[in-house]
């Protein structure tokens, strides 16, 4: 018998709440026959929007009650302190009591790194959470790490985020030894910050499989599996890549409609532009990993459509099958015990 693993999902959290989040759920369990669901949040509403999708709870698919909501503008402290039966709060502490081995949420991102924080803690020998998610590149994709959990870093943070993003790169992508590569100004030993060089320093004398340093640009060209940076840089460079990738779609399609034989172009050119599109629909590599926690917690973006809600809970899926944070912790504590005889 196949072994179930069972996922809550905040259904409040979010722009859009259960209308994507339930969906998402519903198709979720047509495609994989593995996993159920907890779905948390106002029963009533649960019920009343399941029974207009004609939908019925089951072994699959139960509701857990929350009477309070995060609001996606809420000061983290506040929902942490005032907001003890939240959809989010309930879910967390569903992983926590073993009820679920994932939770999704869609909410405020500041609220659920505080509360999955709070309720899970973190692993031994990880000072901070840290938030990574796939980027496409030109060879597949590129995890990227931390992308704003941790604004200021120091090196054994970035020594630490490099063991997450390593265990859980070689987990969801079958790699047996990740390549993986420290963000900075230059390839140059010379180059980069006292945090960066220090950062580098403890990464050459691991079993990692560290390159060394990566620029900007190999996030998306180079051969490298995991790029390490502080959550400062990385989610400027992430929200950088958004914003180019929306330009270059902008101007493509400008250009295609400008007049009738740029549009014929464009026909002709439809299936290659689809291909290019899907390639680097960021819907497509929704559900940021929370990682470092003594449980999984996935972010899914605010604004996530139910398509892209359901790559979030494929992530989810995936870690929980593979147990990642029982691999950090091993992985963790056998690396650092190496470097404590050495």
């Amino acid at each position: 018998m196949t072994q179930r693993s069972v996922i809550s999902l905040d259904v409040m959290g979010g722009d859009h709440g259960l209308e994507v989040v339930l969906p998402a759920a519903v198709e979720a369990l047509q495609q994989f026959d593995d996993i159920e669901f907890i779905l948390v949040g106002d029963e009533s509403l649960i019920v009343s929007h399941l029974e207009t999708m004609g939908v019925t709870t089951g072994e699959h698919l139960r509701i857990q009650h929350a009477s309070q909501r995060v609001e996606m503008d809420e000061p983290p402290a506040q929902a942490l302190r005032m907001k003890k039966d939240s959809s989010m709060r309930v879910a967390i502490n569903l992983v926590k009591d073993g009820v679920a081995q994932a939770c999704v949420s869609a909410g405020n991102t500041g609220a659920l790194m505080a509360t999955g924080r709070f309720v899970l803690r973190t692993l031994a020998g990880i000072d901070r959470p840290a938030m990574m998610t796939k980027i496409p590149s030109i060879n597949g994709h590129t995890h990227m790490l931390d992308l704003g959990a941790n604004v200021d870093c120091k090196a054994e943070h970035l020594f630490q985020f490099a063991v997450m993003g390593s265990v859980l790169a070689s987990a969801v992508d079958d790699i047996a030894s990740p390549k993986v590569g420290l963000l900075n100004v230059g390839q140059e030993a010379i180059k980069g910050n006292d945090q960066v060089k220090e950062a580098n320093r403890l990464l050459e004398n691991t079993n990692l499989n560290y390159i060394g340093y990566v620029e900007g640009d190999d996030i998306y060209c180079g051969d490298v599996d995991v790029v390490v940076c502080d959550g400062f840089v990385g989610n400027v460079a992430l929200k950088s890549s958004e914003g180019v990738a929306k330009m270059i779609s902008h101007y493509i399609n400008k250009e295609f409609r400008r007049n009738i034989f740029t549009k014929l172009r464009g026909l002709v050119a439809r299936r290659s532009l689809k291909a290019f599109g899907q390639s680097i629909d960021p819907r497509c590599y929704n559900g940021a990993s929370l990682l470092g926690l003594q449980g999984i917690v996935i972010k899914s973006h605010g604004g996530a459509d139910a398509f892209s809600f359901g790559h979030a809970i494929k992530v989810a899926r995936i870690e929980a099958n593979k147990s990642v944070p029982q691999r950090i912790d091993s992985k963790l504590e056998a690396l650092l015990t190496a470097r404590e005889s050495a």
